[in-house]
């Protein structure tokens, strides 16, 4: 699968803030966009998934060449879209494990019985070293910020989507614990070739996930691409001269 944005440009409440952005993410692929807060990058997510309060003002988003931009949230994610939030909410009286296994049918995967599926959720649980109490806890419902990241990767990892967005996936979580869901990532994306686009402030992830590349974003716009040098880069010097360089 290959994932196109076009010329993209996207507002929120009648404000404007993605700017003409384009960038490719195919399976196999890891991308990274870092950049200071209120950049767009969460937006650029939102966009991508079909959130209603992102409207898109001009350009397109491709799965294979096809346009989704009239598709539901819903819709997308039957196609082989991701989205791992960056506050994910909590839903009471909805349990965690009837939400994914439902999650999961819902991908087409109704032949996948309780049995099945709870010997993977417990192997993906013990991988990120979560509790098993998560089988009976409701949807993010008193999880600490840790819980949370780990729990939307947890679902990544089951419902194996063709490309992922990951909204901060190393905030909230401490040295160890970015190790743990550095190493799940990669498991999960090399065993389904998955294609990444990671969204993040900090070089830290990046230590433990190889990126093909990574973007700056800066005013709603990608101002910068290269490698793993890119970020490395960012780390010593900051955002400041591409923010500064904007604003010419």
């Amino acid at each position: 699968m290959k994932l196109e944005i076009k010329e993209l440009s996207v507002e929120v409440d009648e404000k404007h803030i993605i700017d003409r952005v384009n960038l490719t993410v195919k399976e196999g692929e890891t991308h990274v966009i870092m950049g200071p807060n209120g950049s767009g990058k969460s937006t650029l997510a939102k966009a991508i998934m079909g959130h209603p309060k992102a409207k898109i003002t001009k350009g397109d988003i491709l799965l294979d060449g096809k346009s989704i931009t009239g598709l539901s949230a819903d819709k997308r994610a039957k196609l082989g879209l991701f989205l791992q939030f960056q506050n994910p909410v909590e839903v009471e009286g909805v349990g965690f494990i009837n939400f994914l296994h439902s999650a999961k049918q819902s991908l087409g995967n109704n032949a996948l019985g309780m049995k099945e599926f709870m010997t993977e959720l417990k192997d993906n649980i013990s991988s990120l070293k979560m509790s098993e109490d998560f089988i009976g806890r409701h949807l993010n419902q008193g999880f600490s910020g840790g819980e949370m990241k780990k729990a939307e990767i947890l679902q990544m990892a089951v419902l194996k989507p063709k490309i992922a967005i990951l909204d901060e996936p190393d905030s909230g979580l401490d040295i160890d614990a970015v190790k743990v869901v550095s190493t799940k990532i990669n498991a999960v994306a090399k065993e389904n070739n998955m294609g990444l686009l990671i969204i993040t402030h900090y070089n830290r992830i990046l230590r433990y996930i190889n990126a093909d590349r990574v973007h700056v974003m800066v005013g709603g716009r990608i101002v910068a691409s290269g490698g793993r040098d890119l970020a490395e880069k960012l780390e010593k010097g900051g955002y400041e001269p591409y923010v500064k360089s904007d604003a010419k």
